[in-house]
């Protein structure tokens, strides 16, 4: 059973930069895909960011050019780097794991791992 495990999140001001973690408990990512979701107070869980094990990477139009998806595969672990949050960002966020994958995917659905989430909190 893969476990994920995030990291990372906090209090940002909004303009600010956060990067989060997912570590995963043992190697997934031949032909994998990983993600990041979040969810808002009151919202449904929304994806922001998915890659495959060979680096192909979607991600929601709400993030695009503020948000990076990025992974090690030596340390079994994915990160995302957010830039520039906007107030409307803050949110718990997930990160996922589905294996075989072949399309990076920010369907919630097509992932079968799942971390606890951790909290990032955007104010002005």
């Amino acid at each position: 059973q893969v476990q994920l495990v995030e990291s990372g999140g906090g209090s940002v001001q909004a303009g600010g930069s956060l990067r989060l973690s997912c570590a995963a408990s043992e190697y997934i990512y031949s032909s994998a895909c990983m993600g990041w979701f979040r969810q808002g107070p009151g919202k449904e869980r929304e994806g922001v960011a998915g890659i495959t094990t060979d680096g192909r990477t979607r991600y929601a139009d709400s993030v695009k050019g503020r948000f990076t998806i990025s992974q090690d595969n030596a340390k079994n672990t994915l990160y995302l780097q957010m830039n520039g949050l906007k107030i409307e960002d803050t949110a718990t966020y997930y990160c996922a794991a589905e294996n075989p994958c072949y399309e990076p995917r920010l369907n919630r659905w097509g992932f079968s791992y799942w971390g606890r989430g951790t909290q990032v909190t955007v104010s002005s």
